[in-house]
């Protein structure tokens, strides 16, 4: 069975995002950049499934500038097989990555698509459902838990009320939720044998999908700062600031 993983280069869910002085967006220069943590579950969760022997191949797609080779060798590292990158300098907004995926899909002929629940820049939580309904797959999301039996897959859902499973005819997408896995660290003999696994470069063109943002951002600003606490002598203050300065009572 083919899994194919899509990740996302982000910024390092460690670094303080600055935003530009003029306001058009966040500031990139010189900052370390990551493979999105959501997806790091995805490709952990596949080999995973390979080493059960469920998976024989994983193949790992990314969209992006150059530099996102960096996280397509890193999932390399982690155990994948063999990686595609769908080079642009443009911006890609989820419908155009969906349709790009769904080339991709089209392509590899995969059974299971396995993909991050969102992405820590944008945090839109789309991609992985359009691309289920572009390709007419069942979709899994916020995935818990992921058992594959035969020609299904079963997927726990984490949902407000609880915990839902469904079980999903292959093909399938399903999108991965924190407490999936505990995603594991590449090893120094895995990165050196990751330089040498095959990794494939095609154009948005290439695939026919032409990239048109349909939003655009007005303005992007930092979150108003925190108020320092203060200290109160007894629960009668406590009481009266939250009645009278607060009024949350």
């Amino acid at each position: 069975m083919k899994v194919l993983v899509a990740v996302k280069r982000v910024i390092d869910y460690n670094v303080k995002v600055r935003v530009k002085p003029d306001n058009t967006g966040v500031d990139l220069a010189n900052v370390k950049m990551a493979m999105n943590p959501f997806c790091e579950i995805a490709v952990e969760e596949a080999v995973r499934l390979k080493e059960k022997g469920v998976a024989t191949e994983i193949v790992v797609v990314s969209i992006g500038p150059k530099a996102s080779q960096e996280q397509i060798r890193t999932a390399l590292a982690l155990g994948a097989d063999r990686g595609i990158h769908i080079e642009t300098d443009e911006e890609v907004q989820s419908l155009e990555a969906a349709k790009l995926l769904k080339a991709v899909v089209e392509k590899e002929e995969p059974k299971l698509v396995i993909l991050g629940k969102q992405s820590i820049d944008s945090d839109n939580n789309q991609t992985g459902q359009m691309l289920a309904a572009l390709t007419g797959m069942g979709q899994g999301t916020f995935a818990s838990e992921v058992v594959v039996d035969g020609e299904k897959v079963n997927v726990t859902r984490e949902v407000d009320g609880g915990l839902m499973t469904v079980a999903l005819n292959l093909p399938a997408v399903v999108t991965t939720d924190l407490r999936l896995n505990e995603p594991r660290y590449a090893s120094l003999p895995n990165i050196m044998k990751a330089k040498k696994k095959p990794l494939e470069t095609v154009s948005a063109a290439d695939l026919g999908v032409e990239i048109a943002p349909r939003l655009s951002t007005l303005k992007v600003e930092a979150p108003a700062s925190r108020q320092a606490g203060i200290k109160v002598a007894d629960v009668a203050e406590l009481v009266d600031k939250l009645k009278n300065e607060a009024k949350v009572i």
